[in-house]
């Protein structure tokens, strides 16, 4: 069973966390700041991170920060912060899902088992999206209907698995550019909009089915209707 950190100076909120989270089978391992954290998570590690932002020695924004950049693991923020700027910033720096102070103890069981299984899906080769299997190894595009296999170019197949691999999870052009074309490359972060609108045209028949959507200055995500 996964391994979760929960992570806040808050007593009464990780014993409420952790109370339920095991009940349901889960390893949990508690932190009352980012530093104490990040030091276990670099020593042992562990499987998702449910933090707090206001933290002392060190704040979910920088342990959140430090662990997109070192690895790729399910990050939900729970923070009595419900402004749309924190949430932004949040996203922005990679936080999967967030929750409001005070928090449904029971939503918060369903959103991390939700996150847990997106991150499952990733780590294999092979993504299914209403209809269209996603081979990573021959990076190839079969539509299940006709057996049809298909290859399209690179960047593209990459933009698609990746989104794919997190139905419903918002990314921002940033982290796009950052996670498929690399942090040395230097164009314009307009191509992702580019490679979008080749993918929704590609994938055109299958609306009925997922969609990309885009969210108004903040990014992508996709949307899955019909597995």
């Amino acid at each position: 069973m996964a391994k979760i950190a929960v992570v806040d100076d808050d007593a009464h909120i990780r014993e409420l966390v952790q109370l339920y989270l095991r009940d349901e089978g889960f390893d949990i391992v508690e932190f009352a700041n980012g530093e104490a954290a990040w030091q276990y998570m670099q020593a042992s590690g562990f499987d998702m991170v449910i933090m707090d932002i206001m933290m002392p020695r060190m704040d979910g924004w920088e342990l959140c920060r430090r662990i997109r950049a070192s690895g790729d693991m399910p990050i939900l923020m729970i923070t009595a912060k419900g402004e749309s700027e924190e949430k932004i910033k949040g996203f922005q720096l990679g936080t999967d899902d967030y929750m409001t102070k005070p928090f449904d103890p029971m939503e918060l069981v369903v959103r991390v088992k939700a996150l847990l299984k997106r991150y499952r899906i990733t780590a294999s080769h092979m993504i299914t999206v209403g209809g269209v299997v996603l081979d990573r190894l021959g990076y190839q595009v079969i539509y299940k209907e006709t057996e049809e296999a298909v290859t399209i170019p690179l960047k593209e197949f990459e933009l698609m698995y990746k989104l794919a691999s997190h139905p419903g999870q918002l990314f921002t052009r940033a982290t796009l550019i950052e996670q498929i074309w690399g942090f040395e490359y230097e164009g314009d972060d307009r191509t992702v909009d580019v490679h979008i609108k080749r993918l929704r045209e590609r994938f055109a028949a299958y609306e009925g089915k997922f969609k990309i959507v885009t969210l108004r200055g903040l990014g992508y995500r996709l949307e899955v209707y019909h597995d």
